[in-house]
């Protein structure tokens, strides 16, 4: 399988992704962005500060400059992209995936994603058939290191006014730990806020149940008014309520909303294709518009700009901001949570109380099914809820999304990984149950 994807490169270390494959990314990326530079960072993998060796020697053969961050989070790289009005930029991570992975999220000018169908299939193509040859003058490695200065400096007055929060924060033994200490400071419960890419306590993933346990414990255990939980490069976030509960993100977007609207800032605002309608109708209600699109950063940070979006939020913990270039930011969207629930307290209110007002519908949560002939399954599904029944609405720009009166459901292929992946929503439990069962024996005759 390609290391390829829709929204970047990314797989096994000496499998899929090798330095090989690294030199040849760093020496055609300036020709395919008609870039003379490339902003260049790195997470704390074991294999990253080799890839970055070998990307950085392919840029400097094909005769252009390095701009150097070193040790970055994904969202500093697009910081760096926009604050240096870079031609392209490369982030060396391969996420929230497990230490064995490796990967490169790339960027051209103005921190617009390049994805599967804006330039990352033509990189492959250049990288597999494409002729090295020697230029007659190398480029130039140059350090911008001093740009993560220039982040925090950019991020601290959405920290201001925090300091009477109890807060406990996971950082999953990755890059949120380089910048989220001099944001929220020292008297905080950190937990895993030391680098290591063996990653030592959990997978760096915080939307997988078993990774948040510890965040969860020690939540309750330091009587914490929230906490806080980044992926390993920190581009994405999650959030445990007071009791220890974990938050499904896409409630967060909701939260996120009560943010600004509390700011008198309303307009458009976009959300993922998995999306629970109750945060579509929170959102209605507090006065935004509610635009739903493809899942993954590629597709939302384009349509957050076509719509002019104020902000936007996936089902995965990506969030998207007007006030980032449209970029997504764990830090950044944590900041603006926490700032809601510093509120709630002067309130004598609590995070569980608003997500209890938010949440109006039994939700499924996303449900993962390793199938051989998806489409087989998907058509199938198709077949019996929309040519059987009929459906008030049918979204089929990213898998199908079927909606009643009553429930809805949404199946999709993953774009990174061999799933099919389904999240269902009803007014009751029972409903719920009922739908889920009838979707998975139909599944069930796939496998």
């Amino acid at each position: 399988m390609s290391a390829f994807k829709a929204y970047d490169i990314r797989g096994i270390y000496g499998k899929d992704i090798n330095e090989d494959l690294a030199y040849r990314i760093g020496y055609f990326l300036p020709q395919l962005l008609e870039a003379d530079h490339i902003v260049v960072g790195r997470d704390i993998r074991l294999s990253s500060p080799s890839l970055h060796d070998a990307l950085v020697r392919g840029v400097v053969d094909s005769g252009n400059d390095v701009w150097d961050l070193g040790l970055a989070t994904t969202p500093m790289v697009y910081f760096a992209t926009v604050f240096l009005n870079a031609k392209a930029s490369v982030q060396i991570t391969a996420s929230h995936n497990p230490k064995e992975y490796n990967g490169f999220k790339i960027s051209r000018q103005g921190a617009l994603p390049v994805g599967g169908d804006s330039g990352l299939k033509d990189l492959e193509k250049m990288t597999t058939e494409g002729i090295i040859a020697a230029t007659g003058k190398k480029g130039e490695v140059k350090n911008y290191s001093y740009v993560r200065d220039e982040y925090i400096k950019f991020l601290r007055p959405f920290a201001e006014g925090l300091e009477t929060l109890n807060i406990s924060i996971d950082c999953s033994s990755g890059m949120s730990s380089l910048i989220i200490k001099e944001l929220l400071g020292e008297k905080r419960h950190y937990i895993n806020d030391t680098f290591d890419g063996n990653f030592p306590s959990h997978e760096p993933n915080p939307l997988e149940e078993e990774n948040c346990h510890q965040i969860e414990a020690e939540t309750v255990k330091n009587g914490s008014d929230c906490g806080v939980i980044y992926d390993g490069d920190a581009d994405r976030v999650m959030f445990i309520d007071e009791k220890g509960a974990f938050i499904q993100p896409d409630y967060i977007t909701a939260v996120i909303g009560k943010y600004y609207a509390s700011k008198g800032i309303t307009g458009n605002a976009l959300q993922d294709i998995r999306t629970s309608r109750s945060t579509t109708e929170y959102l209605e209600k507090i006065g935004f518009r509610v635009t739903t699109w493809k899942v993954g950063h590629a597709f939302a940070k384009l349509k957050i700009r076509e719509i002019n979006g104020v902000f936007g939020g996936e089902l995965a913990g990506h969030y998207y901001f007007r006030d980032f270039f449209c970029c997504d930011s764990g830090i950044f969207a944590s900041l603006l949570v926490l700032s809601v629930v510093k509120k709630l307290k002067e309130e004598g209110k609590t995070l569980s109380s608003l997500i209890k007002e938010i949440v109006r519908y039994e939700n499924s949560g996303e449900i993962n099914f390793r199938l051989e002939d998806k489409d087989g399954a998907i058509s199938a599904l198709y077949e019996r809820f929309v040519i059987s029944d009929k459906p008030i609405t049918v979204m089929d720009f990213d898998g199908y999304r079927i909606e009643f009166d009553s429930w809805w459901f949404n199946v999709r292929k993953s774009n990174t990984e061999p799933y099919l992946r389904i999240v269902a929503e009803a007014e009751t439990k029972e409903l719920l149950d009922e739908k889920l069962g009838e979707i998975k024996e139909i599944i069930g005759k796939f496998n």
